[in-house]
């Protein structure tokens, strides 16, 4: 690991629990609320019950033992991989405060770094226009601003339309733009924009996206499946519940489009994990199961 567990979201939320109660005592609902507020759902799982009893870091009564409040400075390994994140050219579109990592070495260079994973014709991040288009349609987002759209293709006319999200797809490396125009949604790549200005502030209402679906799925502990699923779902919302000592329930929340993406995660786990809901899920994976199935034969 980069960062060490003590410089990670778990300890950022033990330390605000130990601030806490150096002040007064809190009580279990409290450091619940606090974990619940602050860290990742599973977190609710691990630190309220180990945090008096395992690391010992509460009395009785709900105070902190230890004589003083715990500091997070920023340790050289953190600017080191800080200093790494700033190469990456789709983070410079969000031109972070990079003050303070001037004279710091990275640990690693963009090329460094080879993806077996994902498509190689992604954005491109360093193109001039291309920087231009993503910081107008996220100033856009951002003051809630119609613009207007010339997509670079001969069969579609220029867009007026109000933005309302940029999303990042890891398989294909590309940023897509969702917006809202004459009441319908439309979603567009960003590298197929050819021009983009930035127009006047809308009283339009935040747009409400698509309604999530909800998958739930009951997984055993085996070969480290827990922590593979909680990083292989990281960036869906979820909620997980210990059901025994080995047997967990993951309920995720999606976006439709994301719907065939989550089901190849989710066969890729194997006989560990297992959909409970909904029967359509199920239905599709044992779709999917019956085909795999039947091209192997074939190949026999």
């Amino acid at each position: 690991m980069v960062f060490h567990e003590m410089y990670g979201k778990y300890y950022q939320t033990v330390a605000i629990i130990l601030r806490t109660a150096a002040e007064r005592c809190v009580t279990g609902r409290e450091i619940r609320q606090i974990v619940s507020g602050h860290a990742f759902q599973e977190s609710t799982l691990y630190i309220p019950e180990a945090i008096g009893e395992q690391w010992q870091l509460l009395d009785a009564s709900g105070r902190s033992v230890l004589r003083h409040p715990p500091e997070l400075p920023l340790s050289l390994l953190e600017k080191r991989w800080l200093k790494s994140i700033s190469l990456d050219p789709r983070i410079a579109l969000f031109q972070p405060d990079l003050q303070g990592l001037e004279n710091v070495e990275p640990l690693f260079t963009p090329e460094d770094i080879v993806f077996f994973d994902r498509y190689q014709d992604g954005d491109p991040y360093t193109d001039p226009v291309y920087i231009q288009h993503f910081r107008l349609l996220l100033r856009a987002i951002q003051e809630r601003r119609k613009v207007r759209l010339v997509p670079d293709s001969a069969n579609h006319a220029p867009l007026l339309c109000v933005p309302y999200r940029l999303e990042y797809s890891e398989k294909d490396d590309r940023f897509r733009l969702l917006a809202v125009q004459d009441g319908h949604e439309v979603t567009l790549n960003l590298s197929k924009i050819k021009e983009c200005t930035l127009l006047e502030q809308t009283q339009l209402p935040p747009h409400a996206p698509p309604k999530k679906r909800q998958l739930t799925l009951e997984l055993t502990d085996e070969r480290n499946t827990l922590e593979r699923a909680m990083l292989h779902f990281s960036h869906f919302e979820k909620q997980a519940v210990r059901l025994d000592n080995d047997t967990y329930q993951i309920t995720l929340w999606y976006a439709p489009r994301d719907e065939q993406e989550i089901l190849i995660r989710v066969l890729s786990f194997g006989p560990t994990v297992r959909v409970v809901a909904p029967d359509s899920v199920i239905q599709q994976l044992k779709k999917r199961l019956r085909a795999q199935k039947e091209a192997q034969l074939l190949h026999i």
